[in-house]
């Protein structure tokens, strides 16, 4: 079965808007991480352990995705996924004590990552049937989401609100309008002899490679989005409620940056994007490590955001055009920023705890400046090789077998968004992711 034009058109819509509720749950959570640490009564260098939770259970459940949507179908998954994502919300805010936050946390990231493989692999069918680009546009909406998510959160939090209070209305409104928006999406179901998709395939040396400019990106997304507030609050003296605009600040460059980001590498290329990227990401984490006032550190934070905003949807587009197996190549680099995004809010916690968030943030420049230095990997075959719309989706959007458009041949993919849940975004660890 076929999809009118018109169809595939009101489903682009429709997975933009989950990707915009989607996104809209990082942020809510990101801008109250200052709130939650102090009412669970943890360290920096405990919220560093408990934020990487978020990315340890999407690690664990984002392989039960694929047999998800094989089982009920994608629409059916993505509707009771995306539930369970918005409902967890709540649970941080709720969490008394260190273990109960890691608990509430991992929670949080399974239900993240499944609900992320499911609308990204409804994005990727509707791109490959409408034969154009549309995925950075969908994530510059996750974005657009975060940005939306993080200046409720940043009015909360100057009012003063309760982030138990925050997150109940916010965490019911946005299962409300994603349960909405779900019933616009393509209906993709399993054929009935169809094995479930594999979990596991070893990425080639390629996808290594181009891994490491991902690793770079989410590890400076996930540090921004999951310690900017903390940053401001401690280092700088700020109120939350003005620390919480920092969040604001980078989700907003973000979403900017990924909404025109197709424009700016058909002008200017992959490699020359990146490049100039990684100097403004690296000019902005000077700006944070010498910020002499919050404006200052405000500043180094959306430059920060601005520049690693289209690093993952370029690795990921550039692995699917380094070789003969493109699932491979993606899944590896998947692979790859996952860990980051794990890593990265415990890496950030850890040599606070040891020095402080100021040489943390130096780490986090010297990974930005290695976007400069490695942005020659992505010069990777030809960008714009795509199949016929309504045909099979070409293999580089995919990692392996999905469901299937009705009785259509095309398979939807199972690549995941740009940043680990909860790294706000193409991201995002625990604060957004990003992801």
């Amino acid at each position: 079965m076929e999809f009118s034009r018109e169809r595939l058109r009101r489903a682009r819509i429709a997975v933009a808007a989950v990707f915009c509720v989607h996104g809209a749950v990082t942020g809510s959570f990101a801008t109250r991480i200052p709130w939650i640490q102090d009412h669970a009564g943890v360290s920096a260098g405990q919220l560093g352990l408990a934020l990487a939770f978020p990315a340890l259970g999407a690690s664990a459940a984002m392989p039960l995705a694929g047999a998800v949507s094989h089982r009920f179908g994608a629409r059916t998954a993505l509707r009771g996924l995306l539930a369970l994502w918005t409902l967890s919300l709540v649970l941080p805010a709720f969490a008394p004590d260190i273990y109960t936050l890691c608990g509430a946390l991992f929670v949080y990231g399974a239900t993240a990552g499944m609900s992320d493989v499911a609308m990204n692999a409804l994005g990727v069918e509707v791109e490959n049937r409408l034969d154009k680009s549309i995925m950075s546009g969908l994530h510059g909406m996750w974005s657009a989401g975060a940005l939306i998510g993080s200046a409720t959160g940043t009015l909360a939090a100057h009012l003063g609100t309760d982030a138990r209070l925050h997150h109940v209305i916010a965490a019911l409104a946005l299962t409300a309008l994603g349960l909405l928006f779900c019933q616009g999406v393509l209906d993709l179901r399993s054929a009935p002899d169809e094995e479930p998709p594999p979990r596991f395939a070893l990425p080639p040396r390629s996808a290594l490679v181009i891994g490491a400019i991902g690793f770079c990106g989410v590890f400076a997304e996930g540090a921004s989005l999951d310690w900017s507030a903390v940053y401001l609050r401690d280092q700088l003296g700020t109120s939350a409620g003005l620390a919480a605009a920092s969040t604001t600040a980078f989700a907003l460059t973000m979403a900017v940056a990924r909404l025109v980001g197709d424009r700016v590498v058909d002008r200017f290329g992959a490699v020359r994007t990146v490049r100039v990227g990684g100097v403004a990401a690296t000019a902005g984490g000077v700006l944070v490590v010498a910020a002499p006032h919050p404006a200052v550190a405000m500043a180094g934070f959306a430059l920060l955001g601005l520049g690693v905003a289209v690093v993952v949807p370029l690795a990921f587009a550039a692995a699917g055009r380094s070789g003969p197996n493109p699932s491979q190549a993606i899944a590896g680099v998947a692979t790859i920023t996952y860990t980051s995004g794990l890593i990265a809010p415990s890496a950030i916690g850890g040599v606070a705890d040891v020095t402080s968030l100021t040489v943390s943030f130096g780490l986090v420049t010297l990974l930005a400046f290695g976007l400069v230095v490695g942005a020659g990997v992505l010069r990777t075959g030809d960008r714009t090789a795509r199949p016929a719309a309504g045909g099979k989706p070409d293999p580089v959007a995919g990692g392996g077998s999905g469901p299937v458009a009705d009785s259509a041949p095309g398979r939807a993919s199972d690549a995941v968004a740009d940043a680990p849940p909860g790294t706000a975004p193409d991201g995002s660890a625990a604060g957004k992711r990003p992801r």
